[in-house]
């Protein structure tokens, strides 16, 4: 009798309207940090050649690690002061995609273009952001920028 009785309360419970809610919060906290994802990651790849405050202003979007390892990538591309030796301007070309999500981080990836130059030359990339985020607050934990040349699918 108790085993038909806990069965028929987890079916009712399940149908209820109070697991719905469960899931589409769920579901909105997902969005709520894919969104995030796609705003902070683009805005870490714009900032001006000689200009560190653009490249700093990313900085509380990240955690420690995290801001750590992307600018492990700008070694040598860095002037004494810590300000960018080059311009970067990454524009989406469509919409932020869930890849995956493992143990609350979202990994997201965003198709685009970008374009990096000095004052002698540019280069525009197709390209993509494959960003990393989460935790409590949501913070980047890593971001990555992905170039694509020929028929490559990876930036899309």
């Amino acid at each position: 009798m108790r085993v038909g009785l806990l069965i028929f309360l987890v079916a009712v419970l399940a149908g209820s309207p109070f697991a719905g809610a469960r899931q589409a919060t769920a579901g909105s906290d997902q969005a709520a940090v894919v969104a995030f994802a796609e705003k902070a990651g683009v805005r870490a790849v714009n900032f001006e050649m000689g200009d560190a405050a653009t490249l700093e202003r990313a900085r509380t979007d990240f955690t420690a690690e995290g801001w750590k390892d992307f600018m492990k990538h700008m070694a040598g591309y860095l002037d004494e002061k810590g300000a960018p030796a080059f311009n970067s301007s990454f524009t989406p070309s469509g919409e932020a995609r869930l890849v995956d999500e493992k143990d609350g981080i979202v990994h997201v990836k965003i198709p685009g273009t970008l374009k990096q130059g000095n004052k002698i030359s540019a280069t525009t990339y197709k390209a993509a952001l494959e960003v990393y985020a989460g935790g409590k607050p949501v913070k980047i934990q890593k971001l990555e920028q992905v170039t694509c040349t020929g028929k490559s699918t990876a930036c899309q």
